[in-house]
């Protein structure tokens, strides 16, 4: 049962299927009042199906959604007061921006005076006052998105929902939208969710992050948690760059290929690496050059670029006696001017630091 002590929203054991294919299986999340939570995964793994089914678009098989300490699953959409914004924008393209906002207002009966308090309030909060009479097509992508969120917040809904908002949008403009989206909800306090394939969309936006996986939640936390502790290899891979060697754990040591160890670090269970265990670590974790202290021995340079702040190096391990291990490390250019080798040298490598997972 997922915890929902002083949430907004509770999903507990959510299932859907269509036709013969489990889409969810059993998922289940909460979001605190005021609290972003980004939804994450690959195009089919189930993050619209879940945002729809708590958005009363579609019915669950199975489980439930609470709202408030309200049950809702069975209930229409128009019953349920959420705010859902579409990556489409859906603004009515023969009415002003004013008109857009007031929608929802009108139809349900709010006197004119009260509308037009509440267009020129979120107009003021979106930075659109100048645009009021403009209509959709003479705004630029960016003004239509923030015009969808402000029709969405005209209502007060009592959550917002937002489906790959910004995925129409081109960088530079997305990094501006999300962050005065970010800004806005933290003033208003509205819980959302957003769902987003983009994981620095995600890792910015998201005081939490879900990370789904072919309709099972992998796992949630913080985003420096999910990225910093990952649970499982899908996570490690999916969020940032990972690499995973197959390693042996023998006592106190874990055994790499070549002959080479670590120290199994304190206090870690061994039935938390039951199975096949595997090191886990992110390119920003090797060390190169100097005496590390987490030593992995000697690598070869195989191959260096370089992306403005950073630069990364692909490593092969040395000594192997069949196979290779290619190692993924990355440094800013900073770090780079203690130690800067070119392909083909050979260096120390190791590690900051690093996890184990098992199956």
């Amino acid at each position: 049962m997922t915890d929902d002590k002083g949430a907004a929203l509770v999903v507990d054991g959510l299932c859907k299927r269509y036709g013969g294919e489990m889409v969810l299986d059993r998922i289940g999340f909460s979001i605190a009042e005021g609290e972003v939570l980004a939804l994450l995964g690959h195009s089919g793994s189930g993050k619209t199906t879940t945002l729809r089914l708590i958005a009363g678009l579609e019915v669950p098989d199975a489980g439930e959604i609470s709202l408030f300490g309200r049950r809702v699953e069975r209930l229409p959409a128009r019953e349920r007061n959420l705010g859902v914004i579409f990556q489409n924008y859906a603004l009515f393209p023969r009415m002003t921006v004013a008109e857009n906002i007031a929608f929802g207002l009108r139809i349900r009966g709010i006197s004119r005076a009260d509308r037009d308090r509440v267009v020129a309030d979120l107009l003021g909060m979106i930075g659109l006052v100048e645009q009021r009479e403009k209509y959709p097509s003479q705004l630029s992508g960016g003004q239509q998105q923030r015009v969808a969120i402000a029709r969405a917040l005209a209502y007060r809904p009592a959550m917002l929902l937002f489906d790959e908002p910004f995925s129409a949008l081109d960088p530079r403009t997305r990094a501006g939208l999300r962050r005065e989206i970010r800004s806005l909800l933290r003033k208003l306090r509205v819980p959302a969710l957003f769902i987003t394939h983009d994981q620095e969309e995600a890792m910015e936006l998201g005081d939490q992050l879900a990370i789904l996986n072919r309709g099972h939640l992998e796992q949630i936390g913080t985003p420096e948690e999910v990225y910093s502790q990952p649970c499982t290899e899908f996570v490690a891979r999916f969020l940032g760059a990972a690499n995973i060697v197959d390693v042996v754990i023998s006592g106190e040591r874990i055994i790499l290929p070549g002959e080479r160890w670590l120290p199994l670090p304190a206090g870690m269970p061994l039935a938390a690496i039951a199975g096949s265990p595997r090191l886990v670590f992110r390119p920003e974790e090797v060390e190169l050059g100097g005496t590390p202290r987490l030593s992995l021995g000697v690598g070869r340079v195989v191959e260096i670029s370089f992306s403005g702040p950073v630069e990364w190096l692909t490593i092969a391990l040395d000594g192997l006696s069949e196979g290779q291990i290619l190692i993924k490390a990355c440094r800013t250019r900073w770090e780079s001017g203690s130690c800067r080798p070119s392909q083909g040298d050979l260096l120390p490598i190791g590690l900051k630091s690093f996890r184990v997972l098992g199956e």
